[in-house]
């Protein structure tokens, strides 16, 4: 198996689960169709992440993921600065917000693929403008949609949520072993 990401979060939720795996670190880029739903978003960049790496890996079953985060009906990736770090997280602070994983399992050998995603609402604390200040500059929130980790110190951020937590971190297990055992394989053991 192969997982085509660079996150450090799902590669340590693979390995939690004593799963197996190579990781090649996908070099697309992560555009889509702003028409499109968060759902429909999260498969496609799944999709031409894992497409990336079977490219590169022909003969091993292949993970991609995405993660979005949606506010008021608009997309917060990934912040491209400390500032629009601090710009996000005073958008979400107060309020609940809706976080999509994509996930997408592809066989290159056979040329099948399969995608899903799961979306969990969080609901974030009211925060103030030091405590968002002093967040950021742990900086725990660059590199992640919206701005925040939920297994990290952002942790402390959140109030509650609604739904799936690994959809929060970026990769639902539940819904990538039933992808994966469509193709006969899967995280848990089978009896």
């Amino acid at each position: 198996m192969v997982l085509a990401s660079g996150s450090p979060r799902r590669e340590a939720l693979l390995r939690g689960v004593g799963c197996r795996f190579d990781i090649v670190v996908p070099e697309v880029e992560e555009s889509y169709d702003p028409s499109w739903p968060p759902g429909r978003i999260v498969r496609e960049l799944a999709r031409k992440k894992a497409r990336w790496a079977a490219f590169r890996r022909p003969r091993a079953l292949v993970i991609g993921a995405d993660t979005v985060v949606v506010v008021d009906r608009r997309i917060l990736g990934k912040p491209s600065s400390p500032e629009e770090a601090y710009r996000m997280l005073m958008e979400l602070q107060g309020r609940t917000h809706t976080v999509y994983s994509g996930v997408a399992v592809i066989d290159p050998a056979v040329g099948r693929e399969e995608t899903g995603f799961r979306s969990t609402e969080v609901r974030m604390r009211p925060l103030s403008e030091r405590e968002v200040r002093a967040y950021v500059h742990t900086g725990e929130a660059m590199d992640k949609a919206g701005a925040y980790a939920i297994q990290g110190v952002g942790a402390l951020l959140v109030d509650s949520i609604v739904g799936d937590y690994f959809t929060v971190v970026g990769l639902p297990l539940t819904l990538l072993d039933g992808l994966l055992r469509s193709f006969d394989a899967g995280l848990f053991p089978a009896g």
